[in-house]
């Protein structure tokens, strides 16, 4: 344990004379006490990055229930891994409060590291699943009230995603140390959470009333655009930082796959999002906007027109969709090749990290899947197929060497606890008055 936490829980092995004098009370230390300290030292380790497993889970439930290619009981097993994934969100959830109830410098603290403070995006994405698969089997089966309720859940996750995708880009840019060297594409996380949220809503939208439906559309087109907008960005830099300083270390190497999120996510919540207002246009004659107003708008005024609007923004999002893909399956080719060149010349050992396999794979799938229903392609239903499954596998190996992990007691640890970060790495400078001189 690092010197400035040890007070924080006890341990046996401070020193010679003390792990003397613990020798005899150890053979009488009762169970409740070992699981009390174990259990201490599971919340104080716990960070953020954990919330990936809700990610990988609940896409995994998604993907089942939505492939296109179904066996009975294929979505009995996909609302199980669905509940798995509930337990598991409400578990870390309460373990995060507690974390920071009991020690409440570790919030600062992880909020200044410039690693482990991008992992709360993982909250918002892992949350989002959940309410996906509300809107996709929950509320269906439970009626309109589970509806509401869903759609409430939608509406946190927006509030979380706006908040995160803001509000860390300002820590980076005021609080943390960082360098093209050592960046990550880790800094996706938090971009990409209103990209996830925003295909969420697309899901969620399908199953409201027109009015909810098209604020939540709405809504959907605004943070999708904050979202993927910044993501791309970083995704260049991230380019620049491949071809200049290599690939990432082999601790970090799975990171490579996370520039599939914001591709496939992306893709997928346009085909979505457009799908559900050609729908709703159909249905009411409205697209976004009332009939009603009075404004300019009112050119799509009648119920043919807003389906000529609404078929416009379907077909284009549809080609745009195709490009995003595209860039996704640019990003998937070059990091299965990165992961094999590595793996040639280095071992790979596992980590919490390995989790970065599983959702960028799966919402890239999701993408294919949706392409298969959009554009009635038979390639992209055996192509979303074969990746689901490939995602449903690495899921299952990833969970078996978490699980095997936490047995070991390896994991959970916390990188910040490694090393203080320094709450602010600028000061401000008065501005220079000068005394003007007289000629």
């Amino acid at each position: 344990m690092f010197p400035l936490y040890q007070h924080l829980y006890p341990r046996d092995d401070d020193s010679d004379e003390r792990t003397c004098r613990n020798d005899s009370r150890s053979k009488s230390r009762s169970r409740p006490q070992k699981f009390r300290n174990e259990l201490r030292r599971v919340t104080l380790h716990f960070t953020p990055s954990w919330f990936s497993v809700n990610m990988g889970t609940g896409i995994t439930s998604i993907l089942l229930h939505e492939l296109p290619y179904q066996f009975k009981g294929l979505r009995i097993i996909a609302d199980i891994i669905f509940g798995l994934n509930v337990v598991l969100f409400l578990l870390f959830l309460g373990i995060s409060i507690a974390r920071y109830t009991v020690w409440p410098q570790m919030g600062p603290l992880m909020l200044f590291h410039p690693s482990q403070s991008l992992f709360l995006g993982t909250f918002a994405m892992g949350m989002t699943t959940i309410v996906s698969m509300c809107a996709i089997a929950a509320a269906p089966a439970w009626g309109n009230g589970f509806v509401i309720f869903t759609w409430v859940l939608w509406w946190i996750t927006v509030v979380l995603a706006v908040v995160i995708c803001t509000g860390l880009p300002f820590i980076q840019f005021t609080r943390h140390v960082q360098s093209l060297e050592q960046m990550s594409a880790i800094w996706l996380l938090p971009l990409v959470t209103p990209v996830v949220t925003a295909s969420s809503g697309g899901i969620v939208a399908d199953i409201l009333p027109p009015s909810h439906a098209r604020l939540t559309l709405t809504v959907s087109y605004i943070i999708w655009g904050m979202g993927f907008g910044t993501a791309y960005l970083v995704m260049s830099i991230y380019y620049a930082r491949q071809a200049i300083h290599k690939i990432p270390p082999a601790a970090i190497i799975v990171s490579v796959f996370l520039p599939l999120g914001p591709c496939g996510q992306g893709a997928f919540g346009l085909l979505k999002m457009s799908s559900v207002l050609y729908k709703l246009a159909r249905l009411d004659g409205q697209v976004l906007g009332s009939v009603n107003a009075i404004s300019p708008s009112d050119i799509f005024s009648t119920q043919a027109e807003a389906q000529i609007m609404a078929s416009a923004i379907y077909a284009v999002s549809i080609p745009i969709a195709l490009v995003l893909w595209g860039l996704g399956l640019f990003w998937l080719i070059l990091a299965v090749s990165t992961l094999i060149d590595l793996a040639k010349v280095s071992k790979l050992q596992f980590n919490l990290g390995w989790w970065g396999f599983t959702f960028p794979i799966g919402v890239f799938s999701s993408a294919a899947v949706q392409f298969g229903k959009e554009l009635d392609s038979g390639f992209f239903r055996i192509f979303g197929t074969v990746l689901s499954l490939i995602e449903v596998a690495l899921w299952l190996t990833v969970s078996s060497f978490t699980v095997l992990r936490v047995i070991e007691g390896h994991i959970p640890f916390s990188p910040c606890l490694a090393e203080q970060a320094p709450s602010r790495k600028y000061t401000y400078q008065p501005r220079e008055t000068t005394v003007p001189t007289s000629t």
